[in-house]
């Protein structure tokens, strides 16, 4: 297994996924011109992760903008971390962040955290200086 790591473009986020440390980063917007390409790299590592993850992954997710197809495929890779966790006993925490005036990301994220129950969700305000 290798880590994985993708430069933020314009329509794309950074990702940076250490399986060495068991840390998932997420950062940018996400409004990929075909959602499926860009995700299933995503979605393949994770499965691969699973097999053999650490006793503890972190999670941070920092988006600035995503469109309702990368909504679903940010859902995927959730449920993907949850079932993960119920299956090996790994404990997985997610962190959500959100600047202090983006309602769509803050509501976004208590979605996600009403749907993925198994995992430890916390929404992060971030205040701007």
């Amino acid at each position: 297994m290798v880590k994985f790591e993708l430069k933020e473009t314009a329509t794309t986020p950074f990702i940076n996924f250490d399986h060495t440390i068991g840390v998932i980063k997420m950062e940018g917007r996400s409004i990929p011109e075909n959602v499926i390409d860009f995700y299933q790299p995503i979605l393949r590592w994770i499965d691969e992760y699973a097999q053999n993850p650490l006793p503890e992954t972190l999670v941070h997710m920092k988006f600035e903008y995503f469109n309702t197809s990368s909504s679903k495929r940010i859902f995927d890779i959730m449920k993907k971390l949850e079932k993960m966790a119920i299956d090996t006993g790994t404990k997985v925490t997610i962190n959500w962040y959100f600047e202090e005036d983006d309602e769509d990301i803050y509501f976004a994220g208590n979605d996600y955290k009403a749907l993925i129950n198994k995992v430890e969700f916390n929404l992060i305000e971030l205040k701007q200086n």
